[in-house]
Order: C-alpha cells, then sequence, then structure tokens
C-alpha cells in the first residue's frame, strides 16, 4: 500500500467484468459521479461516501472516472461475458 493511501481500495467486480476501483478516503461526497452515471450503478452511502450500488448494471463507460474531480474512482471495463483478469492485484515479481 502507497504512504499516502489511508485504507486499501475498494474493488468491486460486477457481472459484466467490469471492475471499479474505489479510494473511499479521496471522496468528497459531491455527487458527480452519481449524476453523470447513465445507468445509476453508483451511489453515497451513509458517510456520504461513493459506492457500487448496483455492479450489474454497469456498462463500462468509465463517465464517474472521468467526471470525478479527487480521482477517488477508477474503471477497467471488462471482456463480455467473462470476468475480468486481475492486473490491478497482481504481485510483481522480487525488487532488484
Amino acid at each position: 500500500m502507497k504512504k499516502f493511501l489511508l485504507e486499501e481500495p475498494v474493488e468491486v467486480v460486477g457481472p459484466k467484468g467490469h471492475r471499479h476501483r474505489l479510494l473511499r478516503h479521496f471522496c468528497k461526497g459531491c455527487r458527480i459521479c452519481v449524476e453523470f452515471c447513465p445507468t445509476q450503478t453508483l451511489d453515497l452511502d451513509e458517510l456520504l461516501k461513493v459506492r457500487v450500488a448496483h455492479p450489474e448494471r454497469c456498462i463500462g463507460c468509465r463517465m464517474c472516472e472521468l467526471r470525478c474531480p479527487d480521482l477517488a474512482i477508477f474503471v477497467k471495463k471488462g471482456p463480455r461475458g467473462q470476468g475480468a483478469k486481475d492486473e490491478w492485484s497482481k504481485e510483481k515479481g522480487p525488487a532488484a
């Protein structure tokens, strides 16, 4: 985990393979991502932090990622009908 991250990112994989990585401590609850999502995939929780409320609705358009002013959301579009490869959690080789 990087030094600037106060907590681990939350990762959600939907049934279509689209991955959401949420840096919840960066989120200020502005609702921009929620309002720009064409499928109402995102919502805010009781702490006013972004959450993936309906991962099955996600179409992988990345509007939430592109509009987030705090860089709190990252989306990787998955392959159709299959689970996405786990590129974010791959272990790196031994350090030189």
